[in-house]
């Protein structure tokens, strides 16, 4: 059994419901337990035990929310050895801002010891490249995405630890 903990912070439900989408994905694969948490109900029981951990949210003012931030800093992310991926919501379209949220959550996990990982352009459609964007509520070809997200981060974790 793979467990795999998808934490995140929404304040209009874009991002929770693009965590729920990963989630979806993730339980494509057998043997796959999730479970989905904001990151002010954190089980870290289920987090100690998990192979993988999922971060996720809103874009703002061109970086993560001050909330996930704080939540990186002052709290032991227990991501270390653990199969990590990157997701984020965003208002507008443009601007690029939801890469600069997933590299700042990225980076975050690699300082406390996290594996990067997302399928990238090899694991057939729709690519993944650092995680998952979506424009608002999650929709098309950015629903699709942050399925794929759960979908392979599920796969290597089970392929790396199942």
């Amino acid at each position: 059994m793979v467990k795999i903990a998808i934490i995140y912070h929404s304040e209009t439900g874009n991002t929770k419901r693009q965590a729920e989408l990963i989630e979806s994905g993730s339980r494509k694969i057998e043997g796959t337990e999730t479970k989905l948490m904001s990151i002010d109900q954190v089980d870290r029981g289920f987090c100690e035990e998990a192979s993988a951990v999922i971060l996720g949210c809103p874009n703002y003012e061109g970086t993560c929310s001050w909330q996930m931030k704080r939540f990186l800093d002052t709290r032991d992310c227990i991501v270390s050895d653990k199969l990590c991926g990157v997701f984020c919501s965003q208002n507008w379209p443009g601007g690029g801002g939801g890469s600069f949220v997933e590299m700042t959550l990225i980076a975050g996990i690699l300082v406390r010891g996290g594996m990067i990982y997302a399928g990238g352009i090899t694991h057939g459609s729709p690519p993944v490249h650092f995680g998952s964007v979506s424009r608002q509520s999650p929709q098309g070809i950015d629903a699709e995405r942050a399925v794929k997200l759960g979908e392979n981060i599920a796969a290597k974790a089970a392929e790396l630890f199942g």
